[in-house]
């Protein structure tokens, strides 16, 4: 069996699989906040709750924010900060016992979805998730490509192609610069710009809700967004090429994207044809964690079981 982990800012959750992908146990506790140690500990606890389950130490595999540095091994680019500068990896192999495999949440996303959800099959697979955040992984074979700098996917972190004049430069992003990806098209992306144009704050759900009912100013936000993220992923498809596209986070369940997308993207897409396909998640917000746990039943450390 095989044991996932998700480390997430608010709460930290374990999924143990089966060699079929079947669940055979989960359980979440809350993330210790601002709390190193206790978050270590925090795992330990779920790791062990699912190896009385299991019967024996099976692989542990864990997804989180942010990416391992090649060059440092230390933890960088973490939205929860008590993590970043930290040797995540080296201190939970030391606590758990046993080699374990890490990779950014994203990634695990998009491995789960590769390896038996919406693009099982797939030799190409980019994974989406968009929500507060804009982030990516991609699968190649069945295997994350993380990249030689970790950082394989952050496509959120691009400036969106081909702008309009009035979208120029974009609204700034913590990262530092201005008109990433990431403040168009995440669900705060979208809700930001929608109150810059008519001054009412409102979130992606009830905008998208206003569109489906005929509101005239929520349906052009949306159509934007549409041309916006038609754009931002034909730049994909032209570096990339992926059979599939996954959709996952809050703004996945826009069910008109899977058609309205890839019909605006073929106008950037240098190709006289495009085959890619863009599909919602198998799994929703279980692909994370699900994930993981096939990190490490594709490589498992010499402990996993």
């Amino acid at each position: 069996m095989h044991i996932g982990i998700d480390l997430g800012g608010t709460k930290i959750e374990v999924l143990l699989l089966d060699a079929h992908g079947t669940e055979q146990f989960r359980q979440r506790l809350p993330t210790p906040q601002g709390q190193y140690a206790a978050t270590l500990h925090t795992i330990k606890t779920l790791v062990d709750a699912a190896e009385r389950v299991a019967g024996g130490q099976c692989s542990v595999g864990v997804g989180m924010p942010g990416a391992i540095s090649p060059a440092t091994g230390l933890m960088k680019n973490a939205n929860s900060v008590v993590l970043n500068g930290k040797p995540l990896h080296a201190d939970l192999s030391h606590l758990l016992q046993r080699a374990i495999r890490m990779e950014n949440d994203a990634n695990c996303f998009a491995l789960s979805e590769a390896t038996d959800g919406a693009a099982a099959g797939a030799s190409v697979v980019f994974g989406v998730i968009i929500g507060t955040g804009t982030g990516a992984g991609i699968v190649v074979n069945g295997q994350v490509l993380g990249g030689a700098n970790a950082i394989g996917g952050e496509w959120g972190h691009n400036p969106l192609p081909w702008p309009e004049m009035h979208e120029l430069p974009g609204a700034a992003c913590y990262c530092g610069k201005h008109g990433c990806i990431e403040t168009w098209l995440s669900g705060t992306g979208f809700a930001a710009h929608y109150r810059l144009l008519h001054g009412e704050s409102v979130t992606a759900a009830p905008l998208v809700e206003r569109a489906t009912h005929g509101d005239e100013r929520a349906e052009t936000a949306l159509q934007a967004y549409e041309e916006r993220m038609a754009k931002s992923l034909a730049h994909v498809i032209n570096i990339l090429d992926p059979n599939v596209i996954v959709l996952g986070g809050g703004m996945s369940n826009i069910t008109r994207l899977y058609q309205n997308v890839p019909a605006r993207w073929g106008k950037y897409v240098f190709s006289d044809y495009v085959t890619t396909r863009l599909l919602p998640p198998r799994y929703g917000d279980s692909s994370g964690v699900r994930g993981a746990a096939w990190l490490g039943a594709n490589h498992p450390g010499k402990n996993g079981c």
